[in-house]
């Protein structure tokens, strides 16, 4: 008798450890996902979402890094733009995220070694009561979280209930073959207010040259990050874009690891928008390109992630600035959800 409780205890005390890793494994991936956003600016439309494309027709990861400041209060983006940076910024895990993942990661720690080390059966059930009781309170608090939240963003709400002007323009034309890369993408003209005066964006419309150097851009930034040439990455992107791409170089050095990109081939790309403001011209390209693609360890070069050997495909929404007269050079990137 004494042995098949001491081998229930186990089995137990297995199934909750299992229980345990899954949600962590769960809080690790959505951890992952919350920190890939895009980077950059796009100008007065760095919170508004790119218009979709045959090559992307999905929606794109909201710019998370950036330097460019929030429009005021009452002159969001594009209808729902500010929304969906808030969710990206601070993404919902449900009832077992977050706080109540730490919860019940320690009630069933707690359970497992009382289980462990005394209480048997008995304990067990004590311990399963415990953990309905207290999803019980949780389940209140979460309520009445949701509601005290939900009465302090009606007044915002109202404060912002004028009238938003639309800072994602028109659609591009989506009906342009594969590679071509033409087409009339532009924005239609509108007002994208900032903190102190509106900016006022007009149409553009990119030149084939424009679209050849477009594709240049993507295997020269490509290849300069995979090499670590910092000189060359201050000579293809803004300052801006530069910084965050240093930043991740940084991250990847500092864990001993390096990402190798080489063979970059563009295979679909197709324009999204384009605009001005002032003397800066804008213009985001969808892009599906293929790459070998790998985290490498630095000391040893042993593949950690990815291939060497076997392409992998991606799509991703670049965005170019060029000054009246300069060069373009990559200001953004965001991926797709």
């Amino acid at each position: 008798m004494q042995a098949a409780a001491r081998r229930m205890r186990k089995t137990t005390a297995a199934i909750a450890l299992g229980i345990a890793a899954l949600f962590a494994a769960v809080d690790f991936a959505e951890a992952r996902r919350a920190g890939g956003g895009g980077f950059g600016s796009r100008g007065a439309r760095t919170f508004s979402a790119p218009a979709p494309t045959n090559t992307a027709p999905g929606a794109a990861s909201p710019v998370q890094r950036t330097m460019t400041p929030q429009p005021a209060q009452g002159q969001q983006a594009a209808p729902g733009a500010a929304a969906r940076q808030q969710q990206a910024a601070q993404p919902s895990r449900g009832l077992f995220g977050g706080m109540g993942g730490a919860l019940l990661g320690g009630l069933l720690m707690g359970g497992l070694l009382g289980m462990l080390f005394g209480g048997g059966l008995g304990g067990f059930a004590g311990f399963i009561g415990l953990i309905l009781q207290v999803a019980l309170i949780g389940f209140l608090v979460v309520l009445a979280m949701r509601f005290f939240g939900a009465r302090r963003q009606q007044p915002a709400a109202v404060a912002a209930g004028g009238a938003r002007p639309d800072f994602g323009g028109n659609a591009g034309d989506t009906t342009h073959t594969p590679f071509s890369f033409g087409g009339n993408g532009g924005g239609s003209p509108s007002a994208a207010p900032s903190f102190h005066a509106p900016v006022m964006e007009t149409p553009l419309e990119p030149e084939g040259a424009d679209f050849d150097r477009f594709e240049q851009l993507l295997g020269e930034v490509q290849d300069a990050y995979g090499r670590e040439d910092y000189a060359a990455l201050r000579r293809l992107a803004t300052p801006e874009a530069m910084s965050f791409l240093a930043e991740e170089l940084g991250e990847l050095a500092s864990a001993g690891k390096r990402n190798s990109v080489s063979d970059v081939k563009l295979l679909q790309g197709d324009l999204s928008e384009a605009w001005s403001e002032g003397d800066d011209d804008f213009a985001t390209v969808a892009m599906r390109f293929s790459a070998l693609d790998a985290i490498l360890d630095r000391n040893s070069g042993q593949v950690l992630s990815g291939s060497l050997d076997e392409p992998q495909e991606s799509t991703e929404l670049w965005t170019f600035r060029r000054r009246k007269g300069g060069e373009w050079m990559l200001a953004a990137i965001q991926g797709t959800e």
